[in-house]
């Protein structure tokens, strides 16, 4: 039997294993172990119960207000010594958390083999997303296998040396995830000739003067289209919550909730008319639910979606925002142009791809 240790921290870690993890467990030729550090532990808590995802060890590292350095330095000793206990054949770490960093290096410190799934994306500006971009590009150092989701991200980690034949082109295993979620369902508080507008803004880079340049552009527009209704899941941290409630509570058709369990969320993004995100995953997810999708930063690790013409990049600029906005609000063409366009992040079937992959390589080891 192959032990499998699966580690995570947070809850777009969690949604994208999970199909990874049911694969797993339905082989005979796999034991999955799932190790959490719990990063993010209510929002991660949330697609775990969903999911019905048991965790064999979980760490519990959460704490308000810590630092990249402490959620580093936790999650390495604690990993190490589970890694110690539990003596796994491969290491399965996903993206570009500091969670999946830490794995990564808890396991090449105890010569265990490396699997990235999500592998090869890059915006190659180290700050950018902050500090995601230097996690994923370290893990890459490290992993034996990797996942890459497109031919796109597979070129990249060639460009880096790495070498062909530890490298797996498999689609994105968040299309994968929303086979496990999106049912039809009513979203409440939405009349039937409104059309949904989903915000979601939260990173790093983007609190302080880049959030109020966007938030100002979402309040122009809720003022001059009363038939849409923008809907905010906010995320915890207090920061955003801080410029959000200062921001955007005078909007009746503004609604800021708080963040949703992951079925909840995708059939809102299933119901939902454009997508306004700095998110990462939902620059997957959108497209493969026929969703146009303007991403507010300067620079994606999504490619593909640009290229595919299932995202625009609009920056934080309040005058583009708005501009782009109204556009596919007013626009036909330009709104089939998106949200017609061909997903190029897979055909949910990657899952299957990995676990094959992990059994042929690893079963006479």
């Amino acid at each position: 039997m192959i032990k499998v240790m699966i580690i995570f921290g947070t809850r777009p870690e969690a949604i994208k294993l999970a199909p990874i993890i049911k694969e797993l467990e339905k082989r005979e030729e796999t034991v999955p172990l799932v190790c959490v550090t719990a990063q993010h532990r209510e929002m991660l808590d949330q697609v775990l119960e969903y999911m019905e995802i048991k965790t064999d060890y979980d760490l519990n590292i959460m704490k308000q207000g810590q630092t990249l350095s402490e959620i580093t330095t936790k999650a390495l000793v604690g990993l190490e010594e589970i890694i110690k206990q539990a003596k796994p054949d491969v290491v399965l770490v996903q993206g570009d958390t500091t969670t999946t960093f830490s794995g990564a290096l808890a396991a090449f410190y105890n010569m265990v083999p490396i699997a990235h799934v999500e592998a090869g994306l890059r915006t190659y500006e180290k700050y950018v997303p902050f500090p995601e971009e230097m996690n994923r590009q370290m893990v890459s150092r490290l992993a034996d296998f990797n996942f890459a989701p497109t031919e796109e991200t597979k070129q990249n980690l060639l460009k880096e040396g790495k070498d062909e034949n530890t490298i797996y082109v498999t689609g994105n295993t968040a299309i994968d995830a929303l086979k496990l979620t999106v049912k039809e369902q009513i979203v409440e508080n939405v009349k039937d000739n409104e059309k949904i507008i989903l915000l979601t803004v939260h990173r790093r880079e983007n609190i302080g003067k880049n959030m109020e340049n966007i938030f100002n552009a979402v309040n122009k527009i809720a003022k001059e289209y009363k038939n849409i209704k923008i809907i905010y899941p906010i995320h915890k941290n207090p920061k955003v919550r801080e410029i959000a409630n200062r921001m955007l509570k005078d909007q009746n058709n503004i609604e800021i909730i708080e963040p949703l369990e992951v079925i909840e969320f995708h059939n809102l993004l299933n119901k939902s008319y454009l997508v306004l995100t700095d998110s990462g995953g939902i620059q997957e997810e959108a497209p493969s639910l026929g969703k146009p999708v303007l991403v507010l930063r300067d620079t994606t690790e999504r490619p593909e979606g640009i290229k595919a013409g299932t995202l625009k990049l609009v920056g934080t600029n309040e005058k583009i925002i708005y501009e782009e906005t109204k556009k596919l609000l007013e626009n036909k063409y330009e709104y089939d142009k998106m949200a017609k366009a061909s997903n190029p992040y897979g055909d949910g079937f990657a899952s299957q791809r990995i676990v094959d992959t992990i059994i042929e390589k690893l079963k006479d080891k």
